[in-house]
C-alpha cells in the first residue's frame, strides 16, 4: 500500500493556496471601504501569500504556517506564484488613494510600492531565473539556515504535532536539497556557474555535517529536548522517525550535493570570485546593490565612498595608536591586537560574562537617547551549528510576546579570534540599542501592519546597527582607548566592505587581493578575514548596505538638529526612525524630512 508522506499533503495544500492567492482579485478593496481599510486588507492578503511561500519565516515571527510546513524556493511553482502575487498586488495598490491615508499607512503604502516594484523588476529583467540557476550560498543558504532553525530555538518542540510537523519540514527540506542539484545542473548547462571558492566552502560545510553522528546532528536536536510528558510509545516512535529521517533522507541529500559538486561542478566553476565573471552577473550585481542599499548608487560611486571612509577611519586609528603608546606603525598595531593573548578570553563562560557586564553598563544610559525600550529581554547564546565553518554570528528576535528574548547567536568557536576590544561595539550593534531595539520594538508594535512589523531593508537594519555603535560615547561606553579602537576597527570593517565588495564583483579584484586589503586595514584575524571575504563573494552587495545606511542615519540626524535647533530632541529623532519598522532609505528620508518640516517633536 502506498502511504502519502505528510509533506506531500502539505505541498498539495500549499499549491492550492498559492494558486488561490495568485488568482484572488483584490481590485474590489478600494471600492468597498475607506482607503485605509483597502490598504490594510491588501497588506494582510499579501502578507498571507508571502507567508505561504515562506512558512519558516512565519514560524519565526510567531505566526501560523497557513497549511504548508516547507516550500521549495527553487520550484517552478514558487517563482510563478510569487510573480503573479506581485503583479496582483501592484494593480490593487494603484486603486488606493494614497492622499487620504494616515501618516503610518502612507509609509506602508510607499514601502509596499517600493518593494513590489523592486521584486517585479527582478522578474521582468530575467534575473530571477538567472539567480535560481546559481543558488549556492555558504553564509545564508538553507543547507545551514534550516539546521539552525531546528537547533537554535525557532522551531517549536512542545507537542507531538510539533514533532510530526518537523518531520514533514525535513521532507520538504530534502526536496529543496534535491532541487538545488537540479538547478545547478541547469545552470552549468547554460553557462551560469558560481565560482570555485563558493563550491569549495559549500563542500567543507557538507563534509562537516556528514561527519556528525546522527545524535550530534542539528536535525536531532528536537529529540534531545523531547518533553517528558510524552508517553513512552510516542517518544519511541518520534525517536525512530527522526533517526530514519536523518539516516535515510537528510544525510543522503547532503551526500548527493557532495558527489555532484566534487565530481562534476567544481571542475567547471570559474576561478574568478566576482559576479562580473558569471553570465548575466553584472546586471545581477547592479540589482543586488539597489536591493540591499535601497539607493541608485553605482558600484563605482560606492567604491570611491569606501576608499574615502577607510582613509578617514585610519586617521582616527592612528590617534589611538599614539594615545596607547604603541611604537610601531598601524600595521604592526593590528598584528599586536591579533596576537596578544590579553585581548582574548579562553572560555565561553568568560565571554558570556563580559557580554552581561556590557549590557548592564548600557541600560542605565538608554533613557538619555530613547523614549522607549523593548519589553523583550536580550540574551547572548552560542551559535547552534557548524561554528567552525561560519562567521561571528547574528541576532534573531523572538516572537512578539514581550517575554521571549531577542538572541545574539555568537560564534564561540576559536575564541582567540574574538577580540575583547570589539565586544562593547558588538553589543551595541547586535543588541542594545541596535538590532534588539530596531527589530523588537517594531515587532512589539501591534498597531503596525505586518509589512512594517516584520519588514526587511538591509541598509536600514544594518545601517541602524552601525549607527547604534556610534552612540557608544553618548551611552558612556568606549572610556578605555582600546574599546574605542575596537569600535573604530569594526567601523573600518564596514568601510572596507564598500571597497572589497565592489572590487570583487565590479572591478575584477581577485579573492587574495580583497583578503590583503582587509588585513591591511583591520586587526581581524586572518581566518575571520577569509570568512568575511567569502561571504561577500557568496552574498553580493549585502555588505555594502551597512555603511550606506549608517551614513544616511547620521546625515538625517545632523540635518534635523541643524534645522530644528533648540527644538531638536535626540529621543524624538530616534523615535521617528524606529517607530515604523525597517524602511527603504528613500522612504525613511522622505519621512524624516517631513517630520522636520512640521517642527519635530515626538508625535
Amino acid at each position: 500500500m502506498h502511504h502519502t508522506r505528510p509533506f506531500q499533503l502539505a505541498r498539495r495544500a500549499v499549491i492550492g493556496m498559492m494558486a488561490a492567492s495568485a488568482l484572488t482579485p483584490l481590485h474590489g478593496f478600494a471600492k468597498t471601504g475607506s482607503s485605509a481599510e483597502a490598504l490594510r486588507a491588501l497588506l494582510e492578503q499579501s502578507e498571507a501569500a508571502d507567508a505561504a511561500l515562506d512558512p519558516l519565516r512565519a514560524a519565526r515571527n510567531g505566526g501560523g504556517t497557513g497549511g504548508a510546513l516547507f516550500v521549495d524556493p527553487l520550484s517552478d511553482g514558487y517563482g510563478a506564484t510569487l510573480r503573479a502575487n506581485k503583479v496582483r498586488d501592484l494593480a490593487a495598490l494603484r486603486e488606493i488613494d494614497r492622499a487620504t491615508l494616515s501618516p503610518v499607512d502612507s509609509i506602508a503604502y510607499d514601502v509596499f510600492d517600493y518593494k513590489t516594484r523592486q521584486m517585479l523588476a527582478l522578474f521582468d529583467s530575467g534575473l530571477f531565473a538567472v539567480q535560481r540557476k546559481a543558488p549556492l550560498n555558504p553564509s545564508f543558504g538553507l543547507h545551514v539556515e534550516f539546521p539552525d532553525f531546528l537547533s537554535g530555538g525557532a522551531a517549536p518542540f512542545a507537542t507531538v504535532r510539533d514533532y510530526d510537523d518537523t518531520l514533514a519540514r525535513i521532507d520538504g527540506f530534502v526536496d529543496y536539497m534535491n532541487s538545488t542539484v537540479a538547478r545547478l545542473k541547469e545552470g552549468r548547462a547554460e553557462g551560469y556557474l558560481q565560482p570555485k571558492i563558493i563550491v569549495t566552502n559549500i563542500l567543507a560545510q557538507v563534509d562537516a555535517m556528514l561527519a556528525l553522528p546522527v545524535e550530534k546532528s542539528p536535525f536531532w536536536s528536537g529529540v534531545d529536548r523531547m518533553p517528558d510528558t510524552f508517553t513512552p510509545a510516542e517518544s519511541a516512535r518520534i525517536t525512530d522517525a527522526f533517526r530514519t529521517a536523518i539516516d535515510d533522507k537528510v544525510y543522503p541529500a547532503y551526500r548527493a550535493w557532495a558527489t555532484y559538486l566534487r565530481r562534476t561542478y567544481l571542475a567547471d566553476a570559474p576561478d574568478a570570485p566576482g559576479l562580473w565573471a558569471m553570465k548575466g552577473g553584472a546586471a545581477l550585481y547592479d540589482w543586488n546593490l539597489a536591493r540591499h542599499t535601497t539607493t541608485t548608487r553605482s558600484a563605482d560611486d560606492i567604491h570611491m565612498l569606501g576608499l574615502s571612509e577607510v582613509a578617514r577611519i585610519r586617521g582616527e586609528m592612528e590617534k589611538i595608536r599614539i594615545e596607547v603608546g604603541f611604537a610601531g606603525d598601524l600595521k604592526a598595531f593590528f598584528e599586536h591586537v591579533r596576537t596578544d593573548p590579553r585581548y582574548y578570553y579562553k572560555t565561553p563562560a568568560e565571554l558570556l560574562a563580559r557580554f552581561e557586564a556590557i549590557e548592564a553598563k548600557i541600560w542605565p544610559a538608554i533613557p538619555r537617547l530613547f523614549h522607549n525600550r523593548p519589553k523583550a529581554p536580550f540574551e547572548v547564546r552560542p551559535l547552534p551549528a557548524l561554528g567552525d565553518q561560519r562567521g561571528t554570528g547574528y541576532y534573531r528576535p523572538g516572537p512578539p510576546d514581550g517575554v521571549s528574548p531577542g538572541i545574539l547567536f555568537f560564534n564561540m568557536s576559536m575564541l582567540n579570534t574574538r577580540p575583547i576590544p570589539t565586544l562593547e561595539t558588538l553589543t551595541l550593534h547586535e543588541g542594545i540599542p541596535g538590532h534588539h531595539f530596531q527589530l523588537t520594538l517594531a515587532i512589539e508594535n501591534a498597531d503596525l501592519p505586518p509589512l512594517l512589523r516584520h519588514g526587511q531593508a538591509t541598509a536600514y537594519t544594518e545601517g541602524w546597527g552601525l549607527y547604534a555603535e556610534s552612540l557608544g560615547p553618548e551611552l558612556g561606553m568606549f572610556t578605555d582607548p582600546m574599546q574605542m579602537f575596537g569600535h573604530l576597527d569594526m567601523e573600518m570593517l564596514r568601510a572596507v566592505r564598500l571597497v572589497v565588495d565592489t572590487g570583487i564583483h565590479a572591478k575584477r579584484w581577485g579573492r587574495q587581493q580583497a583578503i590583503d586589503y582587509m588585513l591591511g586595514n583591520t586587526s581581524m584575524a586572518p581566518r575571520d578575514v577569509v570568512v568575511e571575504i567569502d561571504r561577500y563573494i557568496a552574498y553580493p552587495a549585502q555588505a555594502c548596505a551597512y555603511k550606506i545606511g549608517e551614513l544616511k542615519f547620521r546625515e538625517l540626524r545632523e540635518d534635523a538638529a541643524k534645522t530644528l535647533g533648540t527644538a531638536f530632541d535626540i529621543r524624538d529623532y530616534h523615535h521617528q526612525v524606529l517607530n515604523t519598522g525597517a524602511l527603504p532609505m528613500e522612504v525613511l528620508e522622505t519621512k524624516i524630512r517631513a517630520w522636520v518640516a512640521s517642527g519635530g517633536g515626538r508625535a
